[in-house]
């Protein structure tokens, strides 16, 4: 049988055979303390599953790839709301099925693979920028983070401008947690516009920064009226817990947001309706989220405090649901911490920036944060 040979050269997501090790271990009756991938285990919101309940319909019938537009108006409530940007509902949002398809597909609507495009993807970053990447048929530019692993204007190495047809940020940051500062946002839509770069930022965190923190901002804050050459993905994945129900959006630019559109015809990608109206209730709702920040918020104070009492430097943080640690060795400790039933994710799974770092999602619940401090403490003694 043949098969594409980019996916070949690009193998299996790696942190799939980490979650089958999970697996495993479950199966075998060992208690795993899973700090390794973002799916939060606390409670949806209980009005959120009674909005998909009640819309249940006796016939089912398909949703359309513009989404619904009561949709469409609370998300555009929601980001007037929260970034004091007003968008057009009807051409400037586009509902998907979650995040993660969204950005694994969208290069499909943007990259000529006859004339060269270069994506940009960050370092240390989500390994789904490039393997969406890749498949649709670009080379691909890593974009290495600074000292404070932040990705700005400057970590784009300056040949690639010419060809670089999208550039991938993420603010808060998977897996470090850092948060770019608006000002960098700026330079950053302002170069991309020069070079006719499409600016594609992953924004899935944004409202899961830390409380004593200013709220992270947004890529459609920086672009200004219109949101010209920006896109920012959204997800109701760790806002809402609702990452079972694959439910995000992609706002910003008219003329992307229709080639995007126009793509997703194509492939009759589009989130049922039900989930759709749970969507409704999640994105015009703001009190469930700050509750949902205040747990993360007290999960990352424990492992910070516990892990630096230990003698371990955390990095970023900030925002968002993981903890960047700097160890000795990411897949040493990885492996140390798997013999006692801890699983963690090697830094290095996120690019070369990542080595020598691990990342802990804040998926457990507080009580298992304290047992977890409690069996790391050995394993990581000659850490």
């Amino acid at each position: 049988m043949h098969s594409n040979p980019v996916l070949d050269s690009l193998g299996s997501h790696p942190i799939a055979a980490i979650q089958q090790g999970v697996r495993d271990a479950r199966r075998a009756g060992r208690e795993v303390i899973d700090f390794s991938i973002g799916d939060p285990v606390e409670p949806t919101w209980e009005p959120i599953r009674e909005a998909m309940r009640d819309n249940v319909p006796v016939v089912s019938q398909y949703p359309t790839s513009r989404g619904l537009p009561e949709l469409r108006e609370a998300i555009a409530a929601y980001v007037g709301r929260r970034f004091g940007v007003e968008v057009d509902p009807a051409n400037q949002i586009l509902p998907t099925s979650g995040a993660k398809e969204a950005i694994f597909s969208s290069p499909l609507a943007f990259v000529d693979r006859s004339r060269g495009d270069l994506v940009g993807v960050p370092d240390p970053g989500y390994p789904i920028y490039a393997r969406g990447a890749r498949l649709a048929g670009a080379e691909t530019v890593t974009v290495e983070a600074d000292e404070r692993f932040l990705v700005t204007a400057d970590s784009v190495p300056a040949g690639a401008w010419d060809s670089l047809v999208m550039l991938w940020v993420c603010t808060p940051s998977n897996p470090t947690g850092t948060v770019t500062p608006l000002e960098e946002l700026e330079r950053l839509v302002a170069e991309c516009r020069t070079a006719g770069t499409i600016l594609c930022s992953d924004e899935c965190y944004v409202d899961l920064y830390a409380d004593d923190e200013p709220p992270a901002p947004s890529v459609l804050q920086a672009a200004g009226p219109g949101s010209a050459g920006v896109l920012s993905y959204l997800s109701l994945s760790k806002r809402s817990g609702m990452t079972g129900y694959r439910s995000g959006a992609i706002v910003g630019d008219p003329e992307a947001i229709e080639a995007l559109y126009r793509l997703r015809t194509s492939t009759g990608t589009a989130s049922p309706e039900p989930i759709q109206w749970a969507a409704v209730t999640a994105w015009s709702d703001d009190a469930h989220v700050a509750d949902r920040r205040a747990i993360f918020g007290e999960k990352r104070r424990i492992l910070t405090a516990g892990l630096t009492e230990m003698g371990y430097r955390v990095v970023g943080s900030r925002a968002g649901i993981y903890l960047w640690v700097e160890v000795a060795d990411d897949v040493a400790v990885t492996e140390s911490l798997a013999n006692v039933g801890v699983v963690v994710t090697p830094g290095r799974v996120f690019g070369h920036r990542g080595e020598g770092f691990i990342r802990l999602a804040l998926v457990p619940d507080i009580d298992a944060c304290h047992r977890a401090l409690e069996v790391m403490r050995p394993a990581l003694a000659s850490g």
